[in-house]
């Protein structure tokens, strides 16, 4: 546990990633009301534990097979458009941060790739943005409309709306286990790095509800269950037990994420509450919100 409890992870979240639940993209009428607004409150608690980088593990987007992926750039920057509306995001890298996990689970054994694009140099290094990254940013400090903002790699804002970022994707095809030890990693370098830092699982549910483009399974429902019982109880860990044909049935894409939270939580122990969850039609995916915050002794 951190025995400075103004360092290291001060604060965790499960949140999700559909589009729409953007106020600048919101369909009229839609169905993620529920998502919506524990999204905005988990923004509030984050900005009330004031980290000053935010550590964010995402299932889409840069990844790199047999090892866990971590942005190696100056900035990350994007664009979601929908039904003809447009949000911009632009947000810096803590390379510090990036190095020092990267060298923790290195020294584990844990396999780590360090992800570049655009230019070697820092001045002009970049990597697009993905909506897992995107969309739980935008309520925990990042959020604008940026339409017509150009200077994407070689200048930054004047003002930065949020803290700078450590994004990292994990590989399906390590065992999930890895996950779980790379969270303990990133809870270690964060404890070392003494400064305070959030904690991001960036996670959709099961893809398989009534509706599904890929085919409605009643694993999704019993999957979901799992999640939401495991959530609740504040031990994400359990999840290493769900059994993998479930998972694939269900098609989740928020356990590789969720396990890596439990690894943080291994090494700070955390307590919180599940916000909310919902069945989002235009989706057909489950959307758990769940927030957490270190035991306090």
């Amino acid at each position: 546990m951190t025995e400075n409890p103004n360092c290291g992870i001060v604060f965790a979240c499960v949140a999700p990633h559909g589009w729409t639940l953007i106020p600048e993209l919101a369909d009229e009428p839609d169905d993620c009301h529920v998502t919506r607004a524990a999204m905005a409150e988990l923004g509030r608690r984050l900005a009330a534990a004031d980290p000053e980088v935010i550590i964010l593990a995402t299932p889409h987007g840069f990844r790199v097979r047999d090892a866990i992926a971590i942005a190696d750039v100056a900035r990350m920057a994007g664009t979601l458009h929908h039904n003809g509306k447009t949000v911009e995001m632009n947000v810096p890298v803590d390379r510090t941060l990036v190095a020092s996990i990267a060298k923790t689970a290195d020294s584990r054994g844990i396999p780590v790739a360090l992800a570049g694009f655009a230019g070697n140099s820092e001045s002009e290094s970049a990597i697009p943005l993905d909506w897992g990254t995107f969309v739980p940013l935008w309520f925990m400090g990042h959020g604008r409309n940026m339409t017509g903002y150009g200077h994407v790699l070689a200048d930054k804002p004047e003002q930065e709306l949020g803290p700078p970022v450590v994004v990292l994707n994990p590989s399906r095809s390590l065992p999930w286990e890895a996950n779980v030890r790379v969270g303990e990693a990133i809870a270690d370098a964060a404890i070392r790095d003494g400064r305070r830092i959030a904690f991001v699982a960036s996670c959709d549910w099961a893809h398989a509800h009534e509706g599904s483009r890929y085919g409605a399974s009643p694993a999704a429902a019993k999957v979901d269950a799992a999640v939401e019982a495991a959530l609740r109880d504040g031990n994400p860990g359990r999840l290493i037990e769900l059994d993998p044909e479930d998972v694939a049935n269900a098609a989740v894409d928020g356990l590789w994420q969720a396990l890596i939270l439990a690894g943080v939580m291994n090494r700070e122990p955390m307590q919180g509450e599940l916000l909310s969850y919902e069945v989002v039609r235009a989706y057909s995916v489950g959307m758990f919100v769940a927030a957490y915050a270190p035991t306090q002794e």
